[in-house]
């Protein structure tokens, strides 16, 4: 059996986190490939070893002297070494990362430092191997992942390798420039890897038990989620479930492996398992989770006989994809269209964006409303379930909410709602309390 196991940075963050997380590792002999994220905060107030080198980028950036700041870089590193009893010096890699970023080697070298160094001390102490990421893990022209190449060389390289450490985060271009993925990327090296070694499952550690049903911030002390799909967990990861990499679970989903979240800090705790496909759901709570973020703005377009109108939705989306903007949703009447989008892409050319979709599409009305915020309430049991949109709305109502949106695709697996952002999280618990009582 193998199992890849990456941790999070929560989990590395200092000399007994590692000791901790070696204990897990040496506890499984299928435990044979670990990616590794950087040092995370060892306490409330203190500052992500990746953060610490974006810092070290833009002092540079700004012509400012990086020298002091990048002492507590190398003392962070220095500290986990010496209390770990290791006899490993890197001072010498610590040095060449200083100069490369003194002459502007790049953001994304900067940013994957962290990986590349936690790497090459957890590979020492594991007493594994060490696999450079940037040697087998390789991006497109375009910037784009390349699935098939890193597939291939990854896939022959671990067979060299009984045991191995492969910093997370980041690979390379075809020019040799070091490439990161989005931030939270590492989760997305574990899962490449795991699916170039064939794995039997993909073990991802980090400082919770799993996925919750909802938000701790929001909901109190929210239910476990014991299993959930790949597909339920992109629509929770998208609307604003951070445990997972939204995009970690496309590489082990085509090759059909499974995804334990687990705890570094309760190590028995069976966690969430992720799976390709489920027909066991609880029957009492028919929903798997709930989730959503704000930040959403609505355009309205509105046109007498729009529906007998052919090609208009066309047009409307010409337009958006003319000034390179995605949407999230279009839900519609027969004389109207709603366009769901952030309003992050649309903030510095909305004037511009409604006269155009006003004069492509000779649209009777077209106006744009800010602070929108989007829940999504997912779960394979509502296909068999009937009236859970009822439910849904009805506790959204009861609450005195008004809802602003609603969309429901055929496969059922998910409602999306449009509130009010001050009414966010009034509603996402509403809708917990009907569901988990």
């Amino acid at each position: 059996m193998i199992k890849v196991v990456k941790f999070g940075g929560s989990s590395l963050a200092d000399a007994e986190h590692f000791r901790q997380v070696a204990s897990i590792i040496k506890a499984d002999p299928a435990r044979k490939y670990v990616v590794p994220s950087a040092p995370g905060k060892r306490f409330k107030e203190d500052t992500k070893v990746t953060d610490m080198l974006y810092n070290c980028y833009n002092m540079v950036k700004k012509q400012e002297n990086i020298d002091e700041y990048y002492k507590q870089i190398v003392a962070r590193y220095n500290g986990i070494i010496e209390e770990l009893g290791i006899d490993f010096d890197i001072s010498g890699e610590l040095e060449y990362i200083k100069n490369a970023l003194q002459h502007r080697s790049g953001r994304d070298f900067a940013a994957s430092r962290g990986e590349y160094l936690n790497g090459l001390i957890l590979a020492k102490y594991l007493k594994y191997d060490f696999i450079d990421a940037e040697n087998v893990i390789f991006f497109k022209e375009n910037g784009s992942f390349d699935e098939e190449l890193t597939n291939k060389v990854m896939s022959q390289e671990l067979l060299k390798h009984k045991h191995a450490v492969i910093p997370g985060f980041y690979g390379v271009m075809p020019n040799g420039t070091i490439k990161t993925f989005s931030r939270g990327g590492s989760d997305i090296t574990g899962s490449i890897v795991a699916r170039a070694a064939n794995a039997d499952l993909y073990e991802n550690w980090t400082d919770v038990s799993g996925f919750m049903m909802a938000d701790p911030r929001i909901v109190e002390n929210p239910c476990a989620i014991n299993t959930i799909t790949y597909r339920e967990l992109r629509e929770l990861s998208y609307m604003g479930a951070t445990v997972l990499h939204e995009d970690a679970i496309f590489p082990v989903r085509y090759a059909n492996i499974p995804i334990n979240i687990k705890n570094t800090n309760a190590p028995e705790d069976a966690g969430t398992m992720i799976v390709a496909s489920s027909t066991e759901y609880d029957t009492e709570k028919v929903i798997t989770g709930i989730a959503g973020k704000k930040g959403f703005s609505v355009i309205t377009i509105e046109k007498d006989m729009m529906n007998a109108e052919i090609g208009f939705g066309r047009k409307v989306l010409e337009v958006l994809e003319d000034n390179e903007i995605s949407f999230e949703h279009l839900p519609s009447g027969i004389d109207n269209m709603s366009i769901v989008l952030s309003t992050s892409s649309i903030e510095d050319r909305k004037e511009k964006l409604l006269n155009t979709l006003a004069r492509n599409v000779k649209a009777d009305s077209v106006v744009v409303e800010d602070g929108l915020a989007l829940i999504a309430i997912v779960g394979r049991g509502m296909v068999k379930a009937k009236g859970t949109a009822a439910r849904v709305f009805d506790s959204i109502s009861n609450a005195g909410i008004n809802i602003k949106m609603i969309d429901q695709g055929s496969s059922e697996i998910s409602i999306i709602v449009g509130i009010e952002e001050h009414d966010f999280e009034k509603a996402l618990a509403a809708i917990y309390e009907e569901f988990v009582k």
